[in-house]
């Protein structure tokens, strides 16, 4: 994947899913080798205690960052084993967000990253630890990703 190139979504997915009507619709960015960006703008929708993002939607966004660092990159689709979140800071809502998702080691089919939800200052306001495992090939085998809406959105579709 070449830098700033627009991952896929799907159309179903909690985090990326177009049609979902829960979901966030997160757009993914691959901006180096396995290193992953979200723009994120979370509504009230979304929230715990007023202006607050709920813990559990942060652990959604950091869990997903984190898991496409990996999946560009190998080409495999993989499932969270461990996941460690760390809340720094409360994350506001209607309020702009990044969140980076990194790649870190690969030993056979599990897999390692980092993720943070930062402000646009740099602070970052949560982060997690993942330890992911590839999804078996035979968990797939039936799996058509054209049925899945499994493709790269055109930013004005996003919306």
């Amino acid at each position: 994947m070449t830098k700033n190139q627009k991952q896929p979504g799907s159309l179903n997915c909690f985090v990326c899913g177009r049609e979902n009507p829960a979901g966030l619709k997160l757009n993914f960015y691959t901006i180096a080798p396995g290193k992953v960006r979200v723009d994120l703008w979370v509504t009230p929708d979304y929230e715990g205690y007023p202006g607050v993002v709920h813990g559990g939607i942060i652990a959604a966004i950091l869990d997903e960052c984190g898991g496409r660092a990996h999946m560009m990159e190998s080409g495999r689709f993989l499932v969270t084993a461990q996941l460690n979140v760390r809340y720094r800071l409360p994350v506001p809502t209607e309020t702009k967000l990044i969140v980076i998702g990194e790649a870190g080691d690969r030993r056979g089919r599990v897999s390692y990253a980092h993720s943070e939800i930062q402000n646009l200052d740099g602070e970052i306001l949560a982060e997690a630890e993942l330890i992911l495992v590839d999804l078996p090939d035979e968990q797939l085998a039936d799996v058509n990703p054209d049925e899945l809406g499994w493709r790269v959105y055109p930013d004005e579709e996003a919306a």
